[in-house]
């Protein structure tokens, strides 16, 4: 798994892949979310590409973004879409611990393109951006899998996960209560949603 390649590759296809991510269909599960969040809470994207859908919809209901990026083109457009949002460039593998204080964090079709060895790890550490009785919000495999696949929009992208009930496991290792999971088939694809949250 190679970070460098992730960036490279995001890079390339940014503008193919932000035309097509409305074929994921997200919004019952962030209203989910919304559901469970006090008005005019900060949440934190990890992995937040173009900015759109995700975070345009949550900043018109009256929330606060911060948005992370491996990708420098995907930050770019997110910072040109939403302009209301805060943007940076940045590895959420290389993320330190209380680094961001938030009430939320959402991650969608972004975690498994890091090291799966690491994911229980990254969990860790999102627990503490946020206090106890914040939520998070993720996309996860579906399945136990790790390689390389020729056409993610036209180009080669990486991916490294677990199975659902694995992945499962280490965000309840990490100090989170699962309140919902469901397997989303949108986009003819299969991903593991999780809500979670922090119960320390």
């Amino acid at each position: 798994m190679n970070n460098d390649f992730v960036r490279k590759q995001y890079n390339k296809v940014a503008h193919e892949y932000l035309r097509q991510r409305d074929n994921f269909k997200n919004n019952k599960y962030i209203d989910k979310l919304i559901s469970l969040l006090p008005k005019n809470a900060t949440i934190l994207d990890l992995g937040c590409g173009a900015g759109i859908p995700i975070d345009s919809y949550l900043i018109k209901h009256g929330y606060k973004i911060i948005g992370i990026d491996i990708s420098d083109k995907q930050i770019e457009l997110a910072k040109e879409n939403v302009p209301e949002g805060k943007f940076e460039r940045k590895d959420m593998s290389e993320l330190k611990d209380n680094e961001y204080s938030v009430d939320a964090v959402v991650s969608f079709y972004a975690i498994f393109h890091t090291p799966r060895e690491k994911h229980l790890e990254l969990f860790k550490k999102i627990q503490t951006f946020i206090p106890k009785g914040g939520y998070i919000l993720v996309t996860m495999g579906y399945s136990d899998w790790e390689g390389k696949e020729k056409d993610f929009f036209g180009d080669e992208m990486e991916w490294s996960h677990y199975g659902a009930d694995k992945n499962k496991e280490l965000i309840q290792k990490a100090g989170f209560q699962i309140v919902f999971d469901e397997v989303d088939t949108s986009g003819e694809e299969k991903h593991l949603i999780v809500i979670a949250r922090s119960i320390q």
